[in-house]
Formats: C-alpha cells, structure tokens, sequence
C-alpha cells in the first residue's frame, strides 16, 4: 500500500491567553491508502489538531506533512485552498450544510469550486452519491426539511462527491442518536470497502474505533500508541516512533 499522508516530526504550537500551548508534539505517523483510521484520545488531547493539519486547514509550528504524495511546507493559501478541494473530503459533527440550497445543492456546491469539472459531470455525480447514501428521492429537500441522519448522509455525499483521496471525519456521529449513528457508520465502512476512500475519524467514540483497521491514540499533544485490528476486538499494539528523517517522507 502507498501511504497517503506521511507526517514527520510535526509540532502545532499556539499562544493562548499569553501562554505557549503545545497542542501536538513531534508526531510522526503513516496512514495508508484506502485504510479506515481512528484517531482517539480526550478532549484537548490534539486529536481535531491533527485532523486539521491533515486537512490543511491549518499548518505546523515545525515539521513535515506529506498528503497524497505533496508536502504541503511552503505552499500559499490558494494553493492549498487547491489541494484540499481535490483531495480531501470533510464531514462534521455538526454537519456544515448550507441552510439555503437543497440537498442536491449542497453536494454539487464543492464541485464548482473545480472548473475543470462540467455540468454534465457534476450532475451525474450528485445524483450517484445522493442515491449511494439512500437520499435519490430526497434531492429537492433543504436540510430543515431532513433529519439528523439525512443530514449527516448529505454531508457524507457532498464528501464523496469529488472523488478525494481522503475523507476526513471529526466526531460525525456526536449529534445522532445511538441507531442511526450506527447506521451512518456502516454506511461509511461499506463505501471504504467499495470504493477503497481512505477514512481518517477523529473521535472517542468506541463504536467508531471497533470498526477502524488502525487505531492512532494521542494524549496530551502525544502519540502514544498505534494498533492494527487483526481480528474484531483484537488489537496488536506498536510504540510509535519518536522521530524520522525528514528526507524519509519523500521517499
């Protein structure tokens, strides 16, 4: 397997009310093309600042980060803007939809962002994933109009639908009740296993990690531990590294 993200030695240092808070400290990870990864850990442990150093929504204080093969060091605001509309899809707890466009509108609102993609083909690929997710008779209906789960199934569509390499999920199954975030679940490992998407979740949600083939535990702003599900329940468990060569990521 290729490794789609390659992160080496990456801190995120901020201040915070006149203090130096470090957030993440000297984490070096890889996570493989098409896997579905948990990134677990409590609140304030660092967990939503990896994510976002994933989605190049914010940058490092120091170290490397490869995503899909690009080291994202040095690169400006558009040009980043470029690489997460390509290669990352995003869903939230909260879902993010906006309140004034339909379902379908919502999911082709990402698509023409990217001018090298037609109306012919954005068309065909919101109504794909609109009927992926169980929502073909539901294209017309804006989201006050869905429940919790259609909402977050849009969303998940609205990720999907410019083919990333990468969807990024931070706690997506918080505001949905116990069945349906099961059954949103579900939903997002059988489309991992079809169409072989990497899933990277950022959560403390258990249900969530018994589904992950990797698990990546953060505490503190610390990566303390990486397992691999060799069996349901059954974890085999590595140190991870304390540090890697910068040149290692490009090879």
């Amino acid at each position: 397997m290729n490794n789609v993200v390659q992160i080496r030695n990456v801190s995120r240092s901020y201040v915070l009310g006149g203090q130096q808070v470090n957030a993440l400290k000297n984490i070096t990870l890889d996570i493989e093309d098409g896997v579905f990864i948990a990134i677990a850990g409590p609140s304030g442990s660092g967990k939503s600042t990896l994510l976002n150093l994933i989605g190049c929504i914010d940058t490092p204080t120091s170290g490397q980060i490869l995503i899909n093969g690009q080291d994202v060091s040095g690169k400006t605001p558009d040009e980043l803007a470029s690489l997460r509309a390509r290669t990352i899809g995003f869903i939230f707890q909260t879902f993010n939809l906006l309140p004034v466009l339909s379902a379908y509108e919502n999911v082709e609102y990402p698509l023409l962002q990217l001018p090298e993609i037609g109306k012919e083909e954005r068309d065909r690929r919101v109504r794909y994933f609109l009927e992926i997710v169980g929502l073909g008779q539901k294209m017309t209906h804006r989201p006050n109009q869905l429940s919790g789960g259609q909402r977050q199934r849009v969303a998940i569509a609205r990720a999907l639908a410019v083919q990333p390499a990468i969807v990024l999920a931070d706690e997506p199954t918080a505001n949905l009740d116990r069945k349906t975030g099961d059954a949103i679940l579900e939903l997002m490992r059988e489309i991992n296993r079809t169409m072989k998407t990497t899933f990277i979740f950022s959560t403390h949600d258990k249900r969530v990690m018994s589904m992950a083939d990797r698990l990546v535990r953060i505490e503190d702003g610390e990566l303390t531990a990486l397992g691999v599900q060799k069996a349901p329940g059954e974890w085999a468990y590595v140190k991870p590294p304390k540090t890697a060569s910068l040149q290692a990521a490009a090879s």
